[in-house]
């Protein structure tokens, strides 16, 4: 799982990992951006133990926007399959706001950081919550290496909405039987999102953890146009590479 940064990537690894023929990592190993030096080996170290017949899946939603990521990728096995979780970009930059605003509350403000000039409109593209969301621009450099039958590309807006219609297709993607359905999930009114319910061996619910679904700050409806229309074009050029309308317009 390769991005996208609050698109719903932790989501995914945790609604596919239920699955008996996935083994996944639990956290981030960051190997292909900033642990590349370490080599091969160390990064088969992390993994799960599989059998032959299970697919291993770790999740590092910055590989995406990582230059030499797809080449490292492509080197390493160029059979991976790559999923990519991406979201409206405006409500993703938002979110991305509100997590480094929790972890540093001095930042200057959402408007302050998006603009290099607000009242030209200029958007300032080298802060990194806005550049994550201009997805055309990074995936030119996926398409170098792999091609789109090798890149499934999840709405993280219809993981919220319909969990187990995304999921069937994750599934159908990694050619494994869909075994994870409706009956899987619940919807968590507090939280905002689906969960997953309690399965026979653990009797727990498992939702994700308190740094998800957190209430977004509070941003200038004019600003979220000011956007909304710079991210027009990337999403429209988004939507002819991969065949598929998000419909974030």
């Amino acid at each position: 799982v390769v991005g996208v940064k609050k698109g719903g990537t932790r989501a995914v690894l945790e609604f596919i990992r239920v699955h008996p023929e996935v083994r996944a990592l639990g956290t981030e190993p960051h190997f292909f951006d900033r642990n590349y030096h370490r080599g091969l080996e160390w990064y088969r170290s992390l993994m799960p133990r599989t059998l032959d017949s299970q697919i291993t899946v770790e999740k590092t939603p910055s590989y995406f926007v990582t230059k030499e990521a797809p080449r490292r990728i492509f080197n390493m096995s160029r059979d991976t399959k790559l999923i990519v979780v991406v979201r409206n970009p405006v409500t993703r930059a938002i979110s991305d706001y509100t997590q480094t605003l929790s972890k540093k509350p001095d930042i200057p403000t959402f408007e302050g950081l998006t603009f290099r000039n607000r009242s030209l409109g200029l958007v300032d593209t080298s802060w990194n919550a806005i550049r994550i969301g201009m997805y055309a621009v990074h995936l030119e450099s996926w398409l170098q290496y792999f091609p789109l039958s090798q890149i499934h590309f999840v709405s993280g807006e219809k993981l919220i909405t319909d969990p187990a219609g995304e999921m069937g297709k994750v599934q159908d993607f990694l050619g494994i039987k869909r075994v994870i359905t409706d009956k899987h999930f619940y919807f968590n009114k507090t939280k905002g999102f689906p969960c997953l319910k309690k399965s026979e061996s653990s009797g727990l619910p498992r939702c994700l953890g308190k740094s998800k679904g957190r209430t977004h700050v509070q941003i200038d409806p004019e600003v979220i146009e000011q956007l909304r229309d710079f991210y027009r074009p990337y999403n429209i050029k988004f939507y002819e590479t991969v065949g598929q309308d998000f419909r974030w317009e």
